[in-house]
């Protein structure tokens, strides 16, 4: 770490510890709402981290520290007995659960967690922890999301190059976690997921020899932690998603339903998944075993239901709406120019094949600048007629300038105009 960033951290702290003298009393009015009103001892953690990153990047705080922080804060604060916090218990929620779920109330909670912040941050203004150097920092992003036509706006993204910092892992495996969540029938699944996954992600046990594995089980747990928390709550949301974890020399895509990943190597796209869709031959079969069908009403639908043939939440339509997630890997050698994230509201209207060319005109247009390359993506999906939230997210693996050389030695204008290769 430089002294510039050294230093820009200790001015940080500074300003942190001057907003909050004094540790929040049981009457203070919290600087940023959470989440939920109740939580389990499950979702303590994605919850609480979900704040600290929103309450300290909100006032500007490097990434790095602010990931720091809330993990060295939220491992105090499940250190505590947290049972003054209980919610009184139902008698008749619990005769309807199958088993007694222990409650927290949100709000003091999350009041304990953000005065274990302000204790963190004056320890380390007297003392900074200089964070071990990752070289995977260099990865610029590019992001964009749109409501669009829709009444409302139900996808949710993730980044998270602080990774192993925020969650806590040691074990020398450098890795950035990137995810694209597309709800429907209500935003609730698509924050569910992009508040927990991660988090559930990281406490696999094989995730360091097997992250394929780690993610199929973690997609599942989700959609189990979140089915406890609709039937409380009556929820009925679904959510697709796709994610990615980035490693120095391997990337791992795990997806339900039709969010779509995809990579670029040396301008030439790279297929890394097959989305699910009703209509695709073995999701239809498998459908069908069950005893369901697929039905065209406008698109294809599961039962006449969902246009998803899987995904978090939909517990009406389960197991016809599967929570089994796909995962691929594939070797990362150097050639690799960056990975795109983006929900159907994108990829309905433009093919694989024709991102290469769109990325490359719209770095020409920014003079080799990537900070606005998906919010030329998204117009273009708007302008090709997508109605639908629409959301992208680019991470690149190299400098966004580098690329417009695919541009001269390809030959052609508009980069990659073939089919997509498999890995």
């Amino acid at each position: 770490m430089s002294c510039a960033e050294q230093g820009y951290a200790g001015k940080f702290l500074e300003r942190f510890l001057e907003e909050f003298p004094n540790m929040l009393g049981m009457e203070d009015p919290l600087p940023v709402s959470p989440l939920s009103r109740k939580v389990s001892f499950q979702e303590v953690k994605g919850e609480s981290l979900d704040l600290g990153l929103r309450l300290l990047t909100a006032r500007n705080a490097p990434f790095w520290l602010a990931a720091m922080m809330c993990n060295a804060a939220v491992t105090e604060l499940l250190k505590d007995d947290l049972s003054p916090h209980y919610c009184p218990q139902d008698p008749e929620q619990q005769q309807e659960d199958d088993q007694e779920v222990v409650l927290l109330q949100s709000e003091p909670l999350q009041r304990l967690f953000i005065n274990k912040l302000r204790e963190v941050g004056a320890t380390w203004q007297k003392r900074l922890p200089i964070p071990k150097p990752s070289s995977s920092r260099t990865h610029s992003c590019s992001v964009d999301a749109i409501r669009n036509t829709r009444r409302k706006m139900e996808d949710r993204h993730v980044i998270l190059k602080e990774f192993n910092h925020l969650l806590g892992l040691q074990d020398g495996v450098e890795r950035e976690y990137y995810a694209v969540f597309d709800g429907h029938g209500g935003v609730d699944a698509a924050i569910y997921a992009a508040t927990h996954l991660h988090v559930i992600l990281s406490q696999q046990e094989v995730l360091k020899s097997d992250v394929t594995t780690a993610f199929k089980n973690t997609f599942t747990q989700t959609d189990d932690m979140f089915k406890v928390k609709a039937k409380r709550e009556r929820l009925r949301s679904g959510s697709t998603g796709v994610a990615v974890l980035l490693t120095l020399d391997c990337l791992t895509v795990a997806w339900l339903g039709d969010s779509q990943a995809m990579l670029v190597r040396q301008g030439e796209p790279v297929t890394l998944m097959d989305p699910h869709k009703p209509e695709r031959e073995d999701e239809k079969k498998r459908i069908e075993d069950l005893g369901g069908c697929i039905a065209f009403m406008g698109c294809w639908r599961v039962n006449g239901t969902y246009a998803v043939s899987r995904a978090i939440g939909d517990f009406d339509q389960k197991p016809y709406v599967s929570n089994e997630a796909d995962s691929s890997s594939v070797q990362l050698n150097g050639d690799e120019d960056y990975i795109l994230l983006a929900c159907d509201g994108f990829f309905d209207v433009v093919q694989l094949w024709e991102v290469p060319g769109l990325v490359l005109e719209a770095l020409r247009e920014a003079s080799g600048s990537g900070e606005e390359v998906a919010q030329s993506l998204v117009a273009h999906a708007k302008a090709a007629g997508s109605s639908d939230n629409i959301t992208v997210l680019v991470v690149f693996l190299k400098e966004p300038q580098q690329l417009l050389t695919h541009e001269t030695s390809s030959g052609t204008e508009g980069g990659a105009t073939g089919e997509a290769a498999e890995i």
